[in-house]
């Protein structure tokens, strides 16, 4: 991809009347030209052919729809955990693009719009059509753009002027990147838009590392008992690049970003995964890195591969509670999963169901472990 220039660029004009050509070629039903073949993506020219399927006209005018409110309201509430983790993120990328005329969008997985944030002109009309809470911005909607292929390609995106499908939204320049759950199912996406402005392909990296540092967020929200931060041998932990795995009391898998999934291709064929199948190590070993607070843990892989990990202990107060850390170093690992679970109750005040949830493991275990200690 080209680097940023200014439009009136003998180079940025070149971008502009190759993708013109690219798409008049495509979108009258022949192949991609030779010259356009290395600068326009093979996923736009799919999102294209995708669009001339459903019949679309590229100068049909692009209504914008918002969906009903009562289908609004539906999305608002069940999509409200994504709207809270991705709020400080929103707040940040502002600062990094405040010169830029670009802001940000939040959609569902669907492509409605469901937060907003940045320099907004609510005068320009094209701006105030995409950024409407409700907007209906999927590719079944408004064709090519990079809320539709994210939310489609399941990748990170980059899509400028003339490479939209229809007229209307040929004034727009977006980077999207999609967003996943702590269950790995895509929950929508998280888009950079422009109008009228200069190509800044390098938003795509930003919009990358922005969205996993949501999904790194909406991990962190779920009941665990162990976080693991994961990394290759020799790499730094503690940044967004970590894989992070959340684990309950018994050793299930409560959450996982991105970057977990990659790590551990487990994760991804067993929804219910445990500890002791994903690493060549005890779960004994991990609560006790936990409790020593070791530094980077040495942890094994079935495969024979190795990775470096941090292991916490939930913090007391935000879910899991733990001992003061005197009484902790006096306590066996046993002793010390009967108090988070004796804790766990008595700040329920005797509600089983609400502790197993603090804790993140099911009402039959803290029965079931009560039971054996008496």
């Amino acid at each position: 991809m080209l680097a940023s220039l200014p439009p009136t660029s003998p180079t940025a004009e070149r971008r502009l009347t190759t993708i013109a050509a690219a798409r008049a070629r495509v979108l009258d039903g022949g192949a991609l030209p030779d010259a356009a073949a290395g600068a326009i993506e093979p996923w736009i020219e799919r999102s294209w052919r995708r669009c001339l399927a459903q019949g679309f006209e590229p100068s049909r005018r692009v209504a914008f729809d918002t969906v009903s409110r009562a289908v609004l309201r539906q999305t608002l509430e069940a999509n409200h955990a994504l709207i809270e983790a991705a709020r400080p993120a929103l707040e940040r990328l502002s600062e990094a693009m405040a010169r830029t005329r670009y802001f940000a969008l939040l959609t569902n997985a669907q492509g409605i719009v469901v937060d907003t944030h940045g320099p907004i002109d609510a005068r320009d009309p094209r701006a105030a059509a995409i950024t409407r809470i409700g907007a209906d911005l999927s590719e079944a909607a408004v064709g090519t753009t990079a809320i539709g292929a994210a939310l489609i390609e399941q990748h990170p995106v980059w899509l400028h002027r003339g490479e939209h499908f229809f007229e209307d939204t040929s004034v727009y320049s977006c980077a999207g990147a999609p967003l996943f759950g702590p269950d790995g199912r895509c929950l929508g996406m998280l888009d950079l838009t422009g109008i009228d402005a200069v190509e800044r392909p390098e938003l795509r990296h930003l919009v990358a590392r922005t969205a996993r540092g949501i999904e790194n967020a909406l991990a962190l929200r779920q009941p665990h008992a162990l976080l693991l931060r994961l990394n290759w041998p020799g790499q730094t932990l503690g940044s967004d690049d970590d894989g992070l795995v959340c684990l309950d009391a018994d050793g299930r898998v409560t959450a996982a970003n991105s970057t977990a999934r990659t790590l551990l291709p487990l994760l991804g064929s067993e929804p219910d995964a445990h500890a002791e199948t994903l690493f060549a190590t005890p779960l004994s070993a991990l609560f006790d890195a936990a409790r020593r607070h070791k530094a980077a843990l040495d942890l094994p892989l079935w495969s024979g591969l190795r990775l470096q990990a941090w292991v916490h202990a939930r913090e007391h107060g935000a879910g899991t509670p733990t001992p003061a850390a005197g009484e902790a170093e006096n306590l066996s690992l046993k002793d010390l999963e009967l108090h988070l679970i004796r804790k766990a109750v008595a700040d329920a005040r005797g509600n089983v169901q609400q502790a197993a949830r603090t804790l993140g493991i099911s009402r039959a275990t803290v029965y079931r472990k009560l039971r054996q200690n008496g």
